[in-house]
């Protein structure tokens, strides 16, 4: 039994009173606990004012290369943290190392990042701009870091990844961060912040980290500090409405639910490379880390008269994934993350099932012992069926829907999800593409595009890089991260300079002046 503890005010913090419990998913054995008790946040936000202070007065490079040495030194513990993956998160090796990969490699793309910034400490925001006549009066926008603090509530399915995202884009920013972790899988989000505090290459107060409750830290919280939080919908909206946070406009980041959506164009032979990529990826997207991701394929769109092949084939992958403990090489799913999301994922195969019919998997149990549920594919008889575009199931779900082949008709009923991640569509008919494109763009965050041309050469749609944005509207949060530059934005001011042209270019742009 380990007791977790916080890093907090430049040090290590068990907290007291009421702990909650950690479990071993696949045994349901009580392994940990963990609990904020006793932390004073008044003092922990003080304590990130010195460590703003002195990563403001770093350059861009200079905090890149603190993120290089982070990425390096978790690095360093892959194999305790893919161990402890399993044990406390249900992931087989494999779903580990998409997690641990994924926070290593967004903080070396965001070090690389530093290094190309270089010394500056703002960033010019686009050209500058004559504001009369004369282009001597002139205009800049900056951004500039903000002297706040981040606090990052993440969430349970990706401990390292989530925290490592979040935090590559505000220390960069030149903004300390307080990294919370989702229970189920502290340990891992624990580990990995014991090393990141070991490698000690951050100023005191730049890095804390939480296990627990957050106590009365969002009622201190002011205009300077932001919250960017990723988890369900309904925590996202009570965030949101948090009164101190409304008073002082605390700036506000939601990553929450998403009903993505995967289609299968009407020009997509069967046993093409298009077709076959199309059933690689939704049978990855269902069964990895059990299907609690937030870019898993939710809903299956597929032409009519490609119904039967996709539900024979589709069908046949999923039943051949071995089930079991995450610590035996052969096994490729393990279990759901907590007795929670065993019942919930559960009760909403049930609803699901209710309106359609039970291609494979279900609700049956599959072990004697541990959390987990086979993949379970839902077929309906229609796309218009409420449910499917209402709720999502986080576990290793999907529904199949069939469609007529149009593309116009097809569009509103992808965008009854009310926001998604992201939609991937696979087709080599541009005007089928982009029809489908520019239809749903508004409703999602991102656009994943498979074609003969390119499917043995992209990442899968599932996959978040850090080049490009991780978000989407409505349901999906309204948020926004990553993305380059543009994951620097939630955590920096951007600000007009106005101006005589020689000052303002020369401090605040490019340095080149038009001549007057």
């Amino acid at each position: 039994m380990q007791t977790l503890s916080s890093f907090v005010c430049g040090r290590w913090h068990e907290g007291s009173g009421e702990m909650q419990a950690l479990h071993d998913p696949t045994t349901e054995a009580e392994i940990g606990r963990c609990g904020s008790g006793g932390v004073d946040f008044g003092a922990v936000i003080a304590h990130a004012q010195q460590g703003g202070a002195a990563l403001r007065a770093l350059s861009f490079a200079q905090r890149g290369e603190i993120l290089k040495a982070l990425s390096v030194a978790i690095y360093a513990i892959r194999d305790e943290l893919i161990e402890l993956s399993g044990r406390n998160g249900g992931n087989t090796r494999s779903d580990a190392k998409f997690d641990i990969d994924g926070a290593t490699g967004t903080l070396a793309a965001y070090a690389a990042l530093g290094k190309e910034l270089g010394a500056g400490h703002h960033l010019p925001d686009g050209p500058g701009i004559q504001l009369s006549r004369s282009p001597r009066f002139w205009g800049q926008h900056i951004l500039v870091s903000r002297p706040g603090i981040a606090v990052h509530i993440n969430a349970f399915n990706f401990p390292a990844w989530g925290m490592g995202e979040k935090m590559a884009c505000a220390l960069l920013a030149g903004v300390p961060v307080l990294e919370k972790a989702g229970t189920p899988s502290a340990m891992v989000a624990w580990r990995t912040a014991k090393a990141i505090v070991d490698a000690g290459v951050l100023p005191a107060g730049a890095f804390q980290f939480l296990v627990g409750s957050t106590g009365d830290l969002l009622d201190r919280l002011g205009p300077m500090d932001c919250l960017a939080f990723t988890g369900s919908s309904r925590t996202g909206q009570q965030l949101k409405g948090h009164q101190n946070l409304i008073r002082h406009n605390v700036r506000v980041n939601i990553e929450a639910d998403s009903l993505n959506a995967a289609i299968l164009g009407p020009d997509v032979e069967v046993g093409s490379d298009t077709f076959n990529a199309f059933l690689t990826n939704v049978a990855v997207d269902m069964t990895q880390k059990a299907g609690q991701k937030c870019t898993a394929v939710r809903r299956i769109f597929v032409p009519r008269e490609r119904l039967a092949d996709v539900v024979g084939e589709l069908v046949e992958r999923l039943r051949a994934v071995p089930i079991g403990d995450p610590n035996e090489s052969a096994t490729r799913m393990g279990p759901l993350a907590s007795a929670r999301q065993f019942a919930d994922v559960r009760q909403g195969i049930e609803r699901l099932a209710a309106h359609g019919k039970l291609a494979c998997g279900g609700t049956d149990q599959i072990r004697d012992r541990g959390y987990f549920v086979a993949p379970t594919l839902v077929v309906m008889e229609r796309a218009d069926v409420g449910v499917v575009h209402d709720e999502e199931v986080f576990g290793p779900v999907a529904s199949l829907l069939p469609y007529d082949g149009d593309a116009a008709a097809l569009v509103p009923t992808v965008n009854r999800g009310d926001g998604g991640l992201v939609a991937s569509i696979y087709s080599n008919d541009r005007a089928f593409t982009d029809a489908m494109v520019f239809g749903i763009a508004p409703w999602h965050g991102r656009i994943w595009i498979g074609s003969d041309r390119v499917v043995d050469q992209a990442m899968p749609p599932g996959a978040v890089l850090p080049q490009t944005i991780h978000g989407g509207p409505g349901r999906a949060g309204g948020g926004e991260e990553l993305g380059g530059l543009r994951g620097l934005s939630l955590y920096m001011q951007r600000t007009a300079v106005q101006g005589f042209q020689g000052a303002v270019a020369k401090s605040f742009g490019s340095g080149e002046v038009a001549p007057t």
